[in-house]
């Protein structure tokens, strides 16, 4: 094997032993694309006002490429949740036999409620069985499955250290889907991991008015962008 391939970086998702085989595994984030976005064309089948064939979601490199981020830790078994009218008194339930409990409640004084915007909140929590190792220098951005509007919940997002921190990181959310009873089927995604290496984040910003060259610039990409096909993962995407 070469040597730059020995030396990749490399993430593993540990979970205890009486789980293997029982829970879902972690996969790469783009298997979990939501079906609604499966489904849809490339071609809409009608000129934009450009001229150009009409296009979907679908022939959108960057929501393709967002998808296709990190990874994505999927619930651990089927999950009953029962929300009342008043959204706040939550039951929750699973299969009795299984080992750890997958939800828990968290107060709403935590999230700052009945404080605007979380004047009718019950914050739950995603009970994370794997704990993340990632090598040294690199830390998870934990956030909700990136475009997951389909998804009745809201995972709230978190920054954390994992080459330093041992243990499993568990998601807080809130649910924003109808009142009723509904079951999360296991293998539902939960979060969306991305681990990120921490000298490379971009700390300076600067903001200004943009010079003649620039504006030149951004005019020329902007008329490509309108008025040649495929502009974007011809010419200016990088292959991931």
């Amino acid at each position: 094997m070469p040597d730059e391939m020995q030396d990749e970086p490399r993430v593993e998702f540990l979970c205890d032993p009486e789980l293997d085989g029982l829970i879902p595994t972690p996969e790469k984030a783009i298997r979990f694309a939501p079906d609604w976005f499966k489904r849809l064309p490339h071609e809409l089948g009608i000129p934009d006002e450009h001229g150009m064939p009409g296009m979907t979601a679908k022939a959108c490199m960057p929501m393709t490429d967002a998808f296709s981020l990190g990874f994505i830790i999927p619930l651990p078994c089927d999950v009953l949740l029962r929300i009342p009218q008043d959204r706040m008194a939550i039951e929750m339930g699973w299969q009795p036999d299984f080992p750890f409990q997958p939800v828990s409640h968290h107060l709403p004084s935590q999230i700052g409620g009945p404080e605007p915007p979380f004047e009718a909140v019950m914050p739950l929590k995603f009970m994370n069985p794997w704990r993340i190792k990632v090598p040294d220098g690199y830390s998870v951005l934990f956030t909700h499955p990136l475009a997951r509007l389909d998804l009745p919940f809201q995972c709230f997002s978190g920054f954390v250290d994992c080459d330093r921190f041992d243990t499993t990181v568990n998601f807080p959310f809130v649910w924003t889907g109808p009142v009723g009873d509904h079951v999360l089927p296991k293998g539902t995604p939960i979060a969306q991991v991305i681990p990120i290496r921490r000298d490379t984040l971009v700390k300076d910003s600067e903001a200004r008015v943009s010079s003649e060259a620039e504006l030149a610039e951004q005019a020329e990409a902007q008329q490509r962008k309108y008025h040649e096909e495929s502009t974007y993962k011809r010419d200016w995407r990088v292959r991931k």
